[in-house]
């Protein structure tokens, strides 16, 4: 089920990226991601109340809350730089780029999380490489 899940993840992101380049036409990079977060916000916590998934937060432990912050302030950088990329750069040019998080996820899963680097990891991180250099030469 994951599968379907990221490849759900995928279709939305790409949709992000092109409603994104069309809807910042004229507005304000910082302004067009703090009115994009504000949606991700209500839609978030309205899926917590569908969900009944509330009654967790209690349980939340101090060294998630801490590392759920960081992700959030992460997450919120990244999309301020996403935004002002998108605004003053092509779509085709900037989606590419942005999506070499990829092979940077893969380098600190290694490193800080100790998962597996194969030889398929290595040449996948190769080919995305070589892949997103060719996209915006």
């Amino acid at each position: 089920m994951w599968f379907v899940f990221a490849l759900l993840s995928a279709v939305f992101a790409a949709l992000t990226s092109i409603l994104a380049k069309v809807g910042i036409d004229g507005v304000n990079s910082t302004l067009a991601t703090a009115i994009r977060t504000v949606v991700v916000v209500i839609m978030s916590w309205g899926m917590v109340f569908i969900t009944n998934a509330q009654n967790g937060i209690s349980d939340i432990s101090r060294k998630s809350w801490l590392f759920l912050i960081l992700s959030g302030l992460a997450t919120g950088a990244s999309w301020l730089f996403y935004y002002k990329a998108l605004q003053i750069g092509d779509a085709s040019k900037v989606v590419p780029i942005d999506k070499l998080s990829v092979v940077i996820t893969l380098v600190l899963a290694f490193v800080f999380l100790h998962e597996q680097f194969t030889l398929k990891s290595l040449i996948g991180c190769v080919l995305i490489g070589a892949g997103t250099l060719i996209m915006v030469l």
